[in-house]
């Protein structure tokens, strides 16, 4: 009989649907899946299309955004959780992010399984100092006394982690290189006379918009782009800034082939599946010195880690006039040999093995 992983998946959208149905793709071969979630705003319609037929689904009805916050909607899931463990007994209950991490170590004792929680990014890092994020760490370091492995997406985050509670591991994200090489064949790059720089995702706290700006500001001569859009829009004056809001996959992976360098400026990440995909493409690599970030890109090895939008400039600047190809060329590499899912999968089997090698079938 194979051993069962339950998964437990709160926010099942954006980049954690993608690690997560990778992830119980991955393993259906060698375990008995299970993952319980709940529909979100961001999860693709058709997102069953995204599973291996051999994943049991469990769509949980208590689920709220309201998290922690709300004590009558943590009840109703933790309830539904420990109803949902009494009736799979799983060997492994895998939790992803922090409502389901939050509440899934309140809802499990770790006595009759092995309980995980993978945060796909502290949110106390990714806010951004103040009162909020203090609030966040707190319960993340209260928390961390429960019986359960964090399992973070790069060294820098497992740095974090061990400070919050005492077992940690770490398996580095990755890309799906097949899946995104078909996706790259025919599609023709939108080139520009300028030296474009860009950056993608939603324009809030976490990607520091500000920051940006003032790096095109010292950049007149340049071309930036964020694609995307957000609440901190307003942010983003500069004259030679370009705010295209969301676009579909193939144009956004257009735009990203016909510019030069891939700026990511944020408060902290767990690895960002944006910044794989760049380096994959062979695009030049700037990003703050944070959490996971500065897991990936190594200075001057296989891009430009940078802390001041002074030091950013200097970067494009210096690369307008003499392109550091072995830069991009590096970081492509680093893709084929660590960041993507073929590695990630055979470490998570590693993984999950060593946890169950010693219980009875």
């Amino acid at each position: 009989m194979k051993k069962k992983i339950l998964m437990v998946c709160e926010a099942f959208g954006g980049g954690v649907f993608s690690y997560v149905s990778q992830l119980c793709n991955d393993m259906a071969d060698s375990f008995d899946v299970y993952l319980a979630y709940s529909l979100r705003p961001q999860t693709p319609k058709n997102y069953k299309e995204f599973l291996d037929p051999r994943v049991h689904l469990i769509e949980m009805s208590s689920f709220s955004a309201s998290g922690y916050a709300n004590i009558i909607f943590a009840a109703r899931v933790i309830r539904e959780l420990r109803k949902i463990e009494k009736e799979v007994r799983p060997d492994i209950i895998h939790l992803h992010s922090s409502i389901a991490g939050g509440l899934g170590r309140l809802a499990f004792s770790g006595k009759n399984n092995t309980l995980v929680y993978t945060p796909h990014g502290y949110a106390h890092v990714l806010l951004g100092p103040g009162r909020k994020s203090r609030m966040y760490e707190a319960i993340e370091k209260y928390l961390g006394r429960k019986k359960c492995i964090t399992l973070t997406c790069c060294e820098s985050e497992d740095e974090v982690a061990r400070k919050l509670c005492r077992r940690t591991a770490y398996i580095e994200t990755g890309v799906n290189l097949k899946e995104l090489s078909s996706f790259l064949d025919g599609i023709e790059p939108e080139k520009s006379d300028t030296f474009t720089v860009y950056t993608l995702g939603r324009v809030c706290v976490q990607k520091k918009p500000a920051l940006f700006n003032r790096i095109a500001e010292l950049v007149p001569e340049a071309r930036f782009v964020w694609i995307g859009n957000g609440e901190l829009e307003d942010q983003l004056t500069a004259p030679n800034v370009e705010v295209t809001g969301w676009k579909p996959r193939r144009e956004a992976l257009a735009m990203a082939q016909g510019a030069d360098a891939f700026i990511l400026c944020s408060f902290g990440e767990a690895i960002s599946m944006s910044l794989i995909e760049n380096m994959y493409i062979r695009k030049l690599i700037m990003v703050s010195n944070t959490m996971g970030n500065k897991s990936v890109i190594h200075d001057g090895v296989n891009g430009y880690v940078c802390e001041t939008a002074e030091e950013y400039a200097e970067r494009i600047r210096a690369a307008m006039k003499a392109f550091p190809y072995e830069l991009p060329e590096r970081a492509y590499r680093d893709v084929l040999e660590i960041y993507n899912t073929e590695v990630m999968k055979k470490k998570y089997l590693r993984f999950y093995n060593s946890l169950t090698k010693n219980k009875k079938t």
